[in-house]
């Protein structure tokens, strides 16, 4: 989940390096660190915290160097302090190393390195692994073998980059579970985690596999297996633009990412929704629709946020398609021996593309012959290159770490899929179309909802206090309500959750009193009046109400004590337009108590360990 990048070519890579840790500052932000290579010795600055404050302990001291590596972490082994802080070095400060993973047999290895005469100085699992690589060198001579020979020995996940003071013209790096992008350049190469740090300069990649090591100079690049086989790379074309991970005016990123649904809907939905013929078209399925339509089950796996997305696809395609769907995290799914079958399909749905739960979710379900598609954001992603076939996004960059619009267009893609096999499979022309011509006013949806932020941002005034939050609804707003739960944890730090809310009175009523805030999903459904019966157990019970209700509700004010108004919408689509004011509720909420939204404590966001 770190950050990490490195440069090598004609310029200073001091300034390279600080420019691209602040762009990747999101996927870690305990600590952050740079080594630099300059008249044959290794040059280590590396503090706890921001970026910002290793840049302010460089200073303008007149760093010079044409090689270097940066590192932005997110700490598993070792508190984050100045010590633990990328990057790590040898016994004889001659190769440095950074590293986004986790070296599982590094306790094996540790022992084994010292007994050899190596001092480990740290609580880290990645010193050990520059310590491994300085053995190797002893009996090479040459770090790219030294590397490859050390990574063989090596159990876990990792994307590492490399440098020596005795090879100051090359740039080691390799991954296996963590990702890694080579930008290519005119005289000069980057290499990244994210593309992010690399689109300033290049919009020519390559990305590395796993089990792939490049060695970079300024002109050129090898890539090899860890097992020696030398391999071709091609390289693409990134297409996002820089503008879009900037905050445009807008005081956090996810403000701005909450702001940005209108369009990112319209992105997940552009020349895919066919709104006369009431159905979808999805270029990306087309080599898979057979075994889409001949399925008799259909599996949904993924972490976090994108898990709660997948449960409102479970009740579309249950509900339209008549199909039976499994949800599973994608954390505990490899674990219980699941049953799957090669008439399976399973949807993999991540964000970044990099989730390490659910890509090795994915590799399971393709060891037993399933047919593995993916719903991702990030195009090139490991796991949209790994899947049988799948479907992008298009959400654009998400920077802010708790997810909001790709939440949202996660469940207009799962409403695009419903709708293409549910016309396939029995859903007729007519109701297609009502439920098209509805997915097609979302973006209008969402942007009325949008201009009642100093509504939304005053009910967060009056809460901004509290301890506890409970989230109710029912149906397909049952996921919306756990959605809701999690970001208020995410980043307000007050302890929420989500609930069905028939299943209060099984327990969390005991927790009702005038202290306890009770935000309502209560749209007017087919249990409208049963939600509303939820309402009067908590208000008979002095708890304190907001309810996100229908424009046109003129009841629902009798039973709250606040009221967000969201258009009226086809039900299985209502989490889409539900989770706007929930987000924005987190987020003025978070803003009030001086918390760092977009860099919530102990969170990343990309999470590529396990």
């Amino acid at each position: 989940m770190c950050g990490i990048v490195g440069y090598i070519g004609k310029k200073n890579s001091l300034p390279i390096l600080l420019e691209g840790l602040k762009r990747l500052e999101y996927r870690g932000y305990d600590s952050a660190g740079i080594a630099l290579v300059r008249d044959q010795r290794l040059i280590i600055h590396k503090k706890a915290g921001k970026v910002s404050d290793l840049i302010s302990m460089i200073g303008n001291n007149g760093l010079s160097s044409e090689l270097g590596i940066g590192h932005t972490r997110w700490a598993t082994h070792g508190e984050p302090n100045d010590l633990n802080a990328h990057p790590h070095w040898d016994c004889k400060k001659e190769i440095a190393i950074i590293h986004n993973g986790i070296i599982e047999n590094y306790a094996t290895l540790k022992k084994k390195l010292q007994q050899d005469g190596h001092t480990i100085r740290t609580a880290t699992d990645t010193e050990v692994l520059v310590h491994l690589i300085e053995e190797m060198y002893k009996r090479s001579n040459d770090l790219f073998t030294a590397v490859r020979l050390a990574l063989l020995e090596v159990e876990g996940a990792y994307g590492i980059l490399v440098i020596s003071t005795k090879e100051p013209d090359k740039l080691i790096a390799a991954r296996k579970g963590s990702p890694l992008v080579i930008g290519v350049g005119e005289h000069e190469n980057l290499v990244a985690s994210d593309a992010a740090a690399l689109i300033h300069h290049t919009r020519q990649v390559v990305y590395l596999e796993d089990g792939e090591v490049a060695c970079i100079t300024a002109n050129s690049f090898v890539t090899k297996t860890t097992h020696d086989e030398e391999i071709i790379k091609q390289v693409e074309e990134i297409t996002i633009d820089l503008e879009q991970i900037e905050k445009g005016g807008y005081e956090h990123f996810m403000l701005k990412e909450i702001h940005e649904q209108p369009q990112s809907i319209c992105n997940a939905l552009r020349g895919r929704l066919l709104v006369n013929e009431g159905t979808a078209k999805l270029g990306g399925l087309e080599s898979v629709k057979d075994k889409l339509l001949n399925t008799d089950r259909i599996i949904l796996t993924a972490c976090g946020t994108s898990w709660h997305a997948a449960l409102v696809g479970k009740y579309m395609l249950e509900q339209l398609v008549r199909i039976p769907v499994e949800v599973d995290y994608a954390s505990e799914f490899r674990y219980r021996n699941p049953v799957i079958r090669p008439s399976d399909v399973m949807f993999v749905i991540s964000q970044s593309g990099e989730t390490a739960d659910t890509l090795a979710a994915l590799r399971e379900a393709k060891s037993k012959d399933a047919t593995v598609l993916g719903i991702v954001n990030v195009v090139g992603s490991t796991i949209a290159r790994e899947t049988d076939a799948g479907v992008y996004i298009h959400a654009g960059p998400e920077i802010g770490v708790a997810s909001t619009k790709a939440f949202t267009s996660q469940i207009a893609v799962l409403s695009l899929v419903t709708l293409f096999l549910g016309r396939q499979r029995g859903l007729s022309k007519e109701q297609g179309c009502l439920l098209a011509k509805d997915l097609s006013l979302m973006s209008e949806k969402i942007q009325r909802i949008l201009q009642q932020s100093d509504h939304i941002k005053a009910i967060a005034e009056e809460f901004k206090h509290v301890q506890n939050f409970l989230y109710l609804g029912r149906g397909c707003n049952f996921p919306t309500a756990l959605e809701g739960a999690l970001k208020l944890k995410e980043i307000s730090y007050i302890h929420a959750e989500g609930y069905p809310a028939a299943e209060m009175k099984h327990g969390p009523i005991a927790l009702i009193d005038e202290n306890m805030p009770v935000v309502f999903i209560v749209p007017q459904d087919a249990i409208y009046e049963k939600i509303v019966s939820n309402m009067q157990e908590v208000r008979a019970r002095r708890g304190k109400i907001i309810a996100v209700a229908n424009e046109d509700d003129n009841e629902i004010d009798h039973v709250s004590d606040h009221v967000i108004r969201v258009p009226r919408t086809y039900s299985y689509f209502g989490p889409i337009v539900n989770s706007i004011p929930l987000q924005l509720l987190a987020y003025y909420i978070a803003v009030a108590r001086g918390c760092n939204v977009d860099q919530p404590r102990n969170l990343a966001k990309s999470v590529t360990v396990e």
